[in-house]
């Protein structure tokens, strides 16, 4: 994507090429054309870039500022999130349909049967991204999980672990158990999750295994909350 953006505070071609090379240092930028004359900056962008983050950066150079020309910044920034999850919020809307249309009998809607039956379709599908590149999710695992930084297979057994898990909740493998274990097992990784959304690290999340580069934020923990959740609502009704 390419956008142009204005910028105050250049006064001379000094002032145009440190602007540039700020622009061109961040992360995703393709290509900056800086213009003193115009006062405005035209950037190309694999994904869009938050606005702040263009002002940090030139902000660091001189006293220059930015600002958008001919876009929305908000509606950027919520089209860049859309796509950036896509994987994920497609992947959760086809469990949570499924499940809904499998949880009804005799035109009655059962919590339990709909609960049972999301939880298989998260570990199934979860597990199989991970398996995919088994190497590359525990690689990636261990950089925030806190089992995984100081025993790495754990990485490689937590990928089984969501699948059996998978497993047991669509045969409906004695509840009390699976229920448990869902429990611990998230309660556990939801630790590092947090850690790292706190600290704002930069890293990418392990969900999906290596096969979507998806940073780790909110979202993550959101989804690690709810199997909590579910697990602990699941273990009050049996």
């Amino acid at each position: 994507m390419t956008h142009t953006y204005n910028i105050s505070g250049m006064t001379c071609a000094n002032c145009e090429a440190k602007v540039k090379s700020a622009l061109l240092a961040l992360p995703d930028v393709t290509s900056a054309e800086v213009s003193r004359q115009t006062g405005t900056a035209t950037i190309t962008m694999e994904k869009h870039i938050a606005l702040s983050e263009l002002q940090k950066a030139i902000g660091e150079k001189g006293n220059y500022k930015i600002t958008a020309e001919h876009h929305s910044e908000a509606t950027e920034q919520a089209k860049s999130w859309f796509e950036t999850y896509k994987p994920i919020l497609l992947i959760f809307a086809f469990i949570t349909g499924i499940s809904v249309i499998a949880s009804f009998h005799g035109g009655q809607f059962h919590l339990m049967h709909w609960m049972n039956y999301f939880m298989a379709g998260f570990f199934l599908a979860f597990s199989f991204f991970k398996l995919l590149n088994l190497k590359g999710f525990a690689d990636s695992y261990a950089m925030y999980d806190i089992i995984a930084k100081r025993i790495p297979v754990w990485g490689y057994v937590y990928a089984f672990t969501e699948l059996a898990l998978g497993v047991a909740y669509l045969i409906n493998f004695n509840p009390l158990i699976t229920n448990a274990v869902t429990f611990i097992v998230m309660s556990v990784s939801i630790v590092g999750v947090l850690q790292s959304v706190l600290n704002k690290k930069k890293i990418q999340c392990a969900c999906l295994g290596a096969v979507f580069n998806l940073p780790m934020s909110t979202v993550t923990i959101i989804e690690d909350a709810l199997m909590i959740a579910m697990s602990g609502v699941m273990l009050i009704l049996i």
